[in-house]
């Protein structure tokens, strides 16, 4: 990439920047939803445009920007600052214009800078995704630019575990809907993944963010509930780390790097959802500790786990998030014939579409007894804060996932398409078939690079909140749409349960929602850019 074309991408992506600035302008302070929601999409947008540029930079300063890495980032800007201006589709059903966020009709002809307009014109062409669609058929969909050899002998090691411990058995797992095996978590535990981020010191390996997301993806790759396994592990350990007592940190965290203890999260409750100023789950303070009372929902992995990250009202009296402690609750772990075997607490499995491998539940509290050194920190009504401290690294994780979903719809499509023969050839070699799985290919790197720009913020110790929601915004998208197109691809074969892309559909649709919801994010990200001075 020569100096007059970066010029140009930089070009673009200033007028970009601009009109994003005019948009914030026209939201104002964001009391209207759907403005404030286009808004966070639209800076999602710039910084995947702005991060896909990055990339491309990192990639040629190590020899690694190849054809293919330079037609990606042409397409992906080609495409995004056309949407930018004609709309971005919030969903199925809504689009977002600049009209809808305020920006007059000259600020939009300003945009059209002759960068923009070249970009526009002729970077995400037919012919590109053509040669896009040519360049990927080997099943190489761009170099990740990891730019550490660390995390290449990582992601490869992982690759190859995903490939021949959990693809071939995650559709068996998925149609029999039970929990992922007790041996390939063991596996999983002697690989470090639950540990993988806790420091040396507890037992971990003492990596960061980006490792994270690297063995994540991987593992997601594979299959989404394997890839989800380490999340529990990474959210209590984030809790305990971050909030927990010498004592606590001491004697829990080398048992959670280790796999010997498994934990699960237990915040939602039924009718509460993202709202958690209204939980009202019970702890009463007793001799000796507390008593839990109330019902929980939508707890992944709730009956093998033996630690329960638990968020409960300690103060009735203190309405909101001030009134909320977080425990540290142990319990037994339990089977199939006896999924909670322990005084004080029933479960109910909630039955999934997806996301199967560790199974839901709703859990009921009458009298769950808690002992007094579990409150985490040793102080009552913290915990909301303390939750707050771990949604950047969850929702990274999460955003990672996503990726690893993506790319899964991504080769699946792929091969099918390869292995298809219609009219005497293989569909690939129909530009509709071809044309959908090179965008695919783009779009997944674009969330890839946000995803990862998110984890290295956070790695280097700065504040990530919105950077963290717009990965997880624009991948659990990328996901659901590349698992849509798949099983698009793959034509009424899709729709038959034997074929896996119809279990990565159902499981890809689950990542709007958790860890926030698609319209969370979008207000998570609007809030905090709309409060930003510049």
């Amino acid at each position: 990439m020569d100096q007059s074309i970066r010029e140009k991408y930089q070009s673009a992506l200033s007028s970009a920047e601009t009109l994003l600035a005019s948009a914030k302008r026209g939201v104002g302070n964001g009391e209207e939803q759907f403005a404030a929601h286009g808004f966070a999409w639209m800076a999602t947008y710039v910084e995947g445009l702005r991060q896909m540029l990055a990339w491309a930079g990192r990639l040629q300063a190590d020899g690694q920007l190849g054809e293919l890495e330079s037609l990606m980032l042409q397409a992906a800007f080609g495409e995004y600052l056309t949407q930018l201006y004609s709309g971005i589709s919030l969903s199925q059903v809504e689009t977002v214009r600049p009209r809808d966020l305020g920006v007059d009709s000259k600020a939009v002809h300003d945009f059209f800078n002759p960068a923009v307009k070249e970009l526009v014109d002729g970077g995400n062409t037919p012919a590109v995704r053509q040669r896009i669609a040519e360049l990927i058929e080997d099943g190489h969909f761009g170099a990740p630019g990891y730019g550490d050899e660390t995390l290449e002998l990582v992601a490869e090691q992982f690759h190859r575990f995903a490939d021949e411990k959990v693809a071939p058995f995650a559709q068996d797992w998925h149609d029999r809907d039970e929990l992922i095996p007790i041996e390939v978590v063991e596996q999983m535990a002697e690989l470090g993944v639950f540990g993988l981020t806790i420091p040396e010191r507890w037992g971990g390996l003492g990596m960061g963010k980006m490792a994270m997301c690297v063995v994540t993806e991987e593992l997601s790759r594979g299959y989404i509930g394997v890839g989800s396994l380490g999340t529990r592990s990474e959210i209590a350990a984030e809790l305990i780390r971050l909030g927990g007592t010498d004592e606590q940190r001491e004697s829990l965290l080398p048992k959670i790097a280790s796999g010997e203890i498994l934990p699960t999260a237990v915040f939602t409750e039924p009718n509460t959802g993202s709202d958690l100023a209204s939980l009202k789950t019970r702890a009463v303070k007793m001799d000796g500790g507390y008593e839990v009372t109330g019902n929980k929902t939508w707890i992944t992995h709730g009956a093998r786990s033996d630690l329960m990250t638990l968020l409960a009202r300690t103060d009735p009296d203190e309405p909101g998030y001030k009134g909320l402690s977080m425990f540290l609750a142990a319990k037994p772990r339990g089977s199939e014939e006896a999924p909670f075997p322990v005084d004080g607490l029933s479960g109910t499995e909630i039955k999934v579409l997806g996301y199967r491998g560790m199974k839901e539940y709703e859990l009921a509290f009458d009298g769950f007894k808690v002992p007094s050194d579990a409150l985490l920190g040793g102080e009552e009504g913290q915990g909301f804060k303390q939750l707050m401290a771990t949604f950047e690294a969850a929702r990274i994780q999460t955003a990672a996932r996503a990726v690893g979903v993506a790319r899964n719809a991504l080769e699946l499509g792929l091969a099918y398409a390869r292995e298809r023969i219609q009219f005497g050839k293989p569909i690939y070699a129909f530009p509709r078939v071809s044309g959908k799985l090179a965008w695919m290919a783009v779009e997944t790197m674009i969330a890839r690079q946000l995803t990862y720009f998110a984890a290295r913020e956070k790695d280097e110790d700065i504040r990530c909140d919105i950077e963290a929601g717009m990965a997880k915004l624009l991948a659990a998208r990328v996901a659901w749409s590349n698992a849509d197109n798949a099983l698009q691809v793959h034509g009424g074969n899709g729709y038959a349960v034997e074929f896996p892309i119809s279990r990565v559909l159902v499981d890809a649709r689950i990542l709007n929602i958790f860890e926030g919801a698609a319209e969370i994010q979008a207000q998570v990200v609007a809030k905090g850019l709309l409060s930003r001075r510049n």
